[in-house]
């Protein structure tokens, strides 16, 4: 540390090592540090809301309308736990008139109701602001754009690939992951990192 400075990754390395060790010393099971809750959403998962009224209730397609953006976690049903303990974990979901859908897309979707990562493929801020005007889904740190309609593939900006899709499936009405992301979730990596 020339001139006794700290770089920002350790600071940045040093809260999140602290905040890690906040459930170690509690003990606490359902401590975001819970291997479950670390996991990316698994098949048979429902989805769950990650805004502030986040719980145990499952999304279902009927939940909000024609391009409501909605956050969510998997939620494993065996251990009765979110999967929050990442963000990288987050997923959005937007409903859509099945038939304006991509073939692939349709396959994936459950009532029309698409899943993403809701993580930008380039510097992985999360992906929140939908542009009704152009029909885009927009990061709103560095502006890539994706169409979620055609495999969230990038239509503007500078993120390299699409956003991972998640295949979902109804069963009881219920949003439920049918497989895994279908590629890597999060950004490209730094250099040097």
């Amino acid at each position: 540390m020339p001139g006794g400075t700290v770089s920002r990754r350790i600071t940045i390395a040093g809260v999140v090592a602290a905040l890690g060790d906040i459930g170690t010393v509690t003990g606490r099971a359902d401590e975001p540090t819970d291997p479950a809750r670390m996991k990316l959403p698994q098949p048979g998962d429902w989805l769950v809301s990650a805004g502030n009224d986040a719980g145990t209730t499952p999304l279902k397609s009927g939940d909000f309308g024609q391009q409501e953006l909605v956050l969510a976690w998997g939620f494993d049903t065996s251990r009765k736990v979110p999967r929050d303990g990442s963000r990288l974990n987050m997923v959005l979901l937007m409903r859509f008139d099945p038939a304006t859908l991509g073939s692939a897309e349709r396959e994936l979707a459950a009532d029309g109701v698409v899943a993403f990562s809701a993580i930008c493929t380039h510097q992985q801020c999360t992906v929140t602001d939908w542009l009704k005007s152009t029909q885009v889904l927009q990061c709103p740190c560095h502006q890539s754009k994706y169409d979620l309609r055609h495999g969230a593939r990038v239509v503007g900006g500078p993120a390299p690939r699409a956003l991972p899709a998640l295949p979902l499936k109804r069963a009881d009405g219920v949003l439920v992951v049918a497989g895994p992301f279908t590629a890597r979730v999060g950004g490209e990596q730094l250099q040097g990192a």
